[in-house]
């Protein structure tokens, strides 16, 4: 009896001390590690409010009661995140809790924040009250590759449910600049605030926004033909389904479609003319987000399914080495886009356009990932992937295979080098395209030959994150090198893309 109660005894205290654990690690698991503001900078008129937001990470961390202050109140003055903007100048706003801090930029300027670069230009439009019955406000930047020749089409970038707290960063992506100064493309990215399930159909008033968006960066860039040129949309998650939604609604304003993990499946039918627009839609499988109604992977299996049936242009891609939020779909939508613009974009701005040219298509089998000529292929199509040409179709074979593209080809050398003296001490500066198939890496500068710096010295000057595509980082370091100037030099710089491969170097003659 007593060796019966002895073993109970001890049973007791293992399941309390077990108990005490799991709290204890839950108790960490949901503690408030950081606080994330849905804008990391603000640029600012006087009289202008913005109101920020933030969020504990991790997401299931308990919200706490936040402080919030600014360091400047004569600049600009800050109230449960409301920030208002009072004269010119700079200054910071704090977020406090549990004592973890976050810090944001604020400039207030006396002119709108519009950044040259080239013969660029970048703006951001908001809607709000009327003008945003699908959001509680909507940011929009607009990146315009150049004021004088006319631009071919719109690349318009849809974030996903959630992803909007980053908010605008595409625009000043070097990568997406260069793809769009190619094609004279717009680039527009949008961040809509609040529930994704307010915006996520074009029927809720974010699809006659893009439009009302166009008409007013038209007006305001005297770019009228923004009104009449063909879209190319991407949308990832909720943003995938966005584009299915525009897909239904606008086939003839649209060249081409890119779905990263669409979600929601939606259950509508196409019009007969989504037929003529190629689209690729990409899922992770059982990796990808299915819970709770999100069903990525039915959503990209039963539109590829849907626009099939139609003889529609669509091809599908399965990474079930990666997931929801983790892919390198961005190495394989360039090409695709470049494999549609090929074939459609229209002679001349304003233009009518043009059908995808069969003869050119090739077709993609998903089990056996073979690719043919789809002229000569004599067995049934409906179940394989269309793509506009074998470039892309070979692009989609290794994309379906490894999860990326590889970029072959060397980046752009840079240009316009420039020295400058500073004392003893002599400044290099530079300018560089960006590699349109894999962005810049870093910049490799050399004396004589010989390897001197870098720039950045370690990691990337610039790249994207894998989850929703952001920029990172939107602000990049100035193309510049301060080397010393004691001796006569041949002074050489170059630029290294995200698969390391070197363009050829540009090189100054530097005399004492």
């Amino acid at each position: 009896m007593n060796r019966i109660l002895r073993t109970v005894f001890l049973i007791l205290i293992l399941c309390v001390t077990a108990g005490m654990a799991c709290k204890k690690s839950a108790g960490n698991d949901y503690r408030m590690t950081e606080i994330r503001v849905d804008k990391t900078m603000l640029d600012l008129k006087p009289g202008e409010s913005m109101q920020l937001r933030a969020t504990a990470v991790p997401a299931v961390a308990s919200q706490p009661n936040y402080q919030w202050t600014s360091a400047n109140t004569a600049v600009a003055t800050v109230t449960n995140g409301l920030v208002k903007a009072l004269a010119a100048g700079e200054t910071t706003v704090t977020v406090a809790a549990s004592g973890i801090t976050t810090i944001i930029n604020v400039k207030v300027s006396l002119v709108p924040p519009v950044t040259n670069v080239y013969d660029d230009t970048v703006l951001k439009l908001t809607l709000r009250g009327a003008d945003c019955p699908f959001a509680e406000y909507a940011d929009y930047g607009i990146y315009i590759p150049t004021r004088t020749e006319q631009l071919r089409g719109v690349l318009v970038l849809q974030h996903g449910c959630g992803m909007e707290q980053f908010g605008i960063t595409k625009t000043y992506d070097l990568q997406y600049r260069a793809f769009a100064r190619k094609w004279k493309l717009a680039v527009i990215e949008t961040a809509l605030y609040g529930n994704c399930g307010g915006w996520r159909s074009p029927e809720s008033g974010s699809g006659p926004a893009l439009i009302k968006v166009l008409q007013q960066t038209a007006t305001a860039t005297s770019h009228n033909e923004l009104n009449t040129v063909p879209w190319l949309l991407w949308g990832h998650s909720g943003g995938g389904h966005w584009t299915l939604g525009m897909l239904r609604a606008y086939p003839e304003r649209i060249l081409a479609a890119v779905c990263y993990s669409p979600a929601f499946d939606p259950q509508w039918e196409y019009p007969a003319a989504v037929s003529k627009v190629p689209v690729l839609t990409r899922h992770a499988g059982k990796n990808d987000g299915n819970d709770g109604g999100v069903l990525c992977q039915a959503t990209s299996i039963n539109a590829f399914r849907k626009l099939r049936d139609l003889d529609a242009p669509v091809s599908i891609a399965l990474n079930e080495s990666q997931n929801h939020n983790l892919s390198y779909i961005r190495y394989m939508a360039i090409p695709f886009y470049e494999a549609a613009m090929k074939q459609r974009l229209p002679a001349t701005a304003g233009g009518v356009m043009k059908d995808l040219d069969r003869s050119q298509a090739w077709l993609g089998d998903t089990l056996t990932l073979q690719i043919y000529q789809e002229s000569s292929y004599t067995g049934d199509k409906k179940g394989l992937c269309l793509l506009p040409d074998e470039a892309s179709a070979k692009a989609w074979k290794e994309y379906y295979q490894t999860g990326t593209v590889e970029d072959k080809t060397a980046p752009p050398a840079p240009f316009n080098l420039k020295l400058t003296r500073q004392g003893e001490n002599v400044e290099l500066s530079w300018s560089a395209d960006a590699d349109i198939e894999s962005g810049i890496k870093q910049f490799e500068i050399y004396k004589d030959g010989t390897l001197l710096g870098r720039v950045p010295e370690s990691g990337n000057y610039q790249y994207f994150d894998l989850n929703g595509d952001n920029t990172i980082t939107p602000a990049v370091a100035p193309m510049k090198y301060v080397f010393n100037g004691a001796a006569n030099a041949a002074i050489a710089v170059r630029t290294i893309n995200h698969f390391n491969l070197p363009s050829a170097k540009t090189e100054i003659q530097y005399t004492k």
